[in-house]
């Protein structure tokens, strides 16, 4: 069946304002006729009209005037207006067409192209200026849709490749000892426990992840001085940065009640200081020995800027983009045996800071160090 034909009762359905119009299946081309058809007969009748009503004021004129001056005036105007209408009705219906019918045909076809699963289809910047603005709009839509399911596609690969190999690992522990293969050593089944806490903070990761993105994650925030943060980093993670003989230091000096004036931001303290920590951690993990991480926080403008610097072994231009990206990893070669995490921290830390309303940036040098710069509205700001 042609994309335009209905069956009468479809027609009477659609006129009384239920089912599709006839328009909903047709392709692009058919829907551009249809438009033009309906455009061209609104004004063939109103041609029809005006016509009529011009042909009945001269034979109503003629009729009275005869021969008269006024009569051959309406006669004479009559007939050139019927005669110039078409020209105009063909002229002002071809500027229609091509403004306001072919730009929405297109918009309603790729619509309908989106909703069937295509999300590749881009819509032409033509018509007027307000078909023009939605077109774009359309499109900067598309492709946020698109971005958006490409990523959801490599998450399921993502999550699907790092579950992968824990529950591997579990599987073959737990039928090594069935078959014998293994003792069941306190050893072996801590190892095999371990992985199971792996599995749990990846699953706990991702759900954070998820929540944080949605803007469901609650956050409990309150006046919080960051001074105070850096200090409490700092004193949580010394023991660590002492057995892995790395200086971890706050700049000026240690943080003491006479030290610098507070610097004081609105925000979850425990997602803050989630924030630092899994900075500091990365950072003692890719520092050698005899390196330094150093932790400051300064105020520009009615901002606060914490920086977490490190001499480690810096990250390579060409990885930089991609640092904060879910299951990032400079080196794929290492795996959570190795010390490295689920590659979802750096990720989570982007979305906590865009939730406090700040921002996150990075700046690396190979072989010099890394240094994470974010920059969070002050209390005040973001109170009001």
């Amino acid at each position: 069946m042609p994309a335009l034909e209905m069956p009468l009762e479809d027609w009477h359905q659609w006129r009384h304002g239920q089912g599709h119009p006839p328009w909903v299946h047709a392709n692009w081309h058919d829907r551009r006729r249809f438009f033009f058809l309906r455009i061209i007969g609104v004004f063939m009748t109103l041609l029809v009209i005006i016509g009529g009503m011009s042909a009945l004021a001269f034979h109503l004129i003629s009729f009275w005037h005869g021969d008269s001056p006024t009569g051959r005036f309406v006669g004479f105007g009559g007939r050139g207006l019927f005669l110039f209408l078409p020209f105009l009705f063909l002229w002002v219906g071809t500027r229609l067409f091509r403004s306001f019918a072919v730009p929405l045909a297109d918009i309603m076809a790729a619509a309908d192209a989106v909703a069937g699963g295509d999300l590749n289809v881009r819509v032409a910047a033509r018509g007027t200026r307000d078909f023009r603005r939605l077109a774009q709009s359309f499109n900067r839509m598309t492709e946020e849709l698109a971005r958006t399911d490409e990523q959801r596609r490599n998450l399921t690969a993502d999550v699907a490749h790092e579950l992968r190999t824990p529950l591997h690992i579990i599987q073959g522990n737990l039928e090594g000892i069935l078959d014998g293969v293994y003792q069941p050593t306190t050893e072996h089944i801590e190892a095999t426990l371990e992985e199971t806490r792996l599995l749990a903070r990846l699953v706990d990761d991702l759900r954070t992840l998820s929540l944080v993105e949605s803007g469901q994650l609650p956050l409990r925030r309150e006046v919080v001085d960051v001074n105070d943060l850096l200090a409490d980093v700092s004193t949580s993670f010394s023991g660590q940065a002492e057995a892995a003989e790395i200086k971890l230091q706050v700049a000026n000096g240690e943080l003491t009640a006479a030290s610098p004036p507070p610097l004081l931001v609105n925000g979850d303290p425990g997602r803050l200081d989630q924030v630092l920590s899994n900075l500091v951690n990365n950072a003692i993990r890719h520092t050698p020995r005899c390196g330094t991480i150093t932790l400051n926080a300064t105020a520009v403008d009615n901002r606060v800027r914490i920086v977490v610097a490190d001499t480690g072994d810096g990250i390579a231009p060409e990885d930089l983009p991609f640092i904060f990206d879910r299951f990032w990893r400079a080196d794929r070669a290492r795996t959570h045996s190795s010390g490295v995490g689920s590659g979802l921290g750096l990720a989570i830390t982007r979305q906590l800071i865009k939730a406090h309303n700040g921002e996150i940036s990075v700046t690396s040098e190979l072989g010099s160090g890394t240094t994470f710069t974010i920059e969070l509205p002050t209390s005040g700001v973001a109170n009001a």
